[in-house]
């Protein structure tokens, strides 16, 4: 009985020593909880701090790239502007120039207007007519003054362009010639500026224009109508371009 009592009493002892143990740990163990929940909160906090760090640091480099490009984008339209503002200014030295100029042109285009009238006189007389009545319409556009000075330039440039053009092709036409009082309906032919052919619907005449005789004198049939023929053909497109011969008188050397 007595060691029972003294085993009792042992494990009362050792209750009694566990309840103070536990007693006296427990303020350390909150302790410990409130420092490792602190901590954890703190990690959170520095987590959370170091995502808004990358955040703006990204945002702040997106930033300086669209400083860059606005910066850029901003001395490229300081380059257009100056480019701008020196186009303007040549303008208006034009513009203070236009009287000027215009008083230079109208002699100018007087003199070509001249120019057309005389190659004209001068030349063959094909389309005589048309180019005459040209050169007509552009003396009395030189007097209209509802017509800018440009406007008359580019038509007298324009007539010159038309009489050039006759010097490299070949060209045919219908119309009519006076031979010794007679007048005669037939074909023309012309070839470039060298020589213009006449030749009746029924072949019967043939003639070609002398500048030396002033007129018309009669061509060969026999030797030149079958070329003639075909230099038509050619001039209406109805056959392929080819050699043509033509009759055209020798240069003499001039005294």
């Amino acid at each position: 009985m007595k060691s029972v009592k003294i085993m009792a009493s042992a494990a009362a002892l050792g209750v009694a020593l566990g309840g103070i143990a536990m007693a006296q740990f427990k303020p350390a163990l909150n302790e410990s909880r409130q420092i490792a929940n602190s901590a954890k909160a703190s990690q959170q906090r520095i987590d959370q701090l170091d995502d808004e760090r990358a955040a703006l640091l990204n945002d702040y480099r997106a930033q300086l790239k669209q400083l860059e490009s606005l910066q850029r984008y901003n001395a490229s339209l300081q380059r257009n502007v100056a480019a701008q503002e020196a186009q303007i200014e040549r303008l208006r030295a034009d513009i203070d120039n236009v009287a000027g100029l215009q008083r230079a042109v109208q002699p100018l285009m007087e003199d070509m207007l001249a120019g057309l009238g005389r190659i004209v006189d001068a030349d063959l007389p094909f389309l005589i007519s048309e180019r005459r009545s040209r050169v007509e319409r552009l003396a009395a556009a030189m007097e209209n003054p509802s017509i800018s000075a440009a406007q008359r330039y580019r038509l007298i440039v324009e007539a010159y362009q038309i009489e050039n053009e006759y010097g490299r092709t070949i060209g045919a036409y219908d119309g009519v010639i006076d031979n010794d009082g007679e007048s005669l309906s037939g074909e023309f032919l012309r070839i470039g500026r060298v020589a213009l052919v006449f030749k009746t619907s029924d072949d019967s005449v043939l003639k070609i224009f002398d500048k030396d005789a002033g007129g018309w004198v009669d061509l060969p049939k026999g030797a030149y109508l079958a070329d003639v023929k075909l230099g038509l053909r050619m001039a209406k497109e109805q056959t392929a371009p080819s050699l043509l011969p033509i009759p055209v008188k020798a240069p003499v050397a001039t005294q």
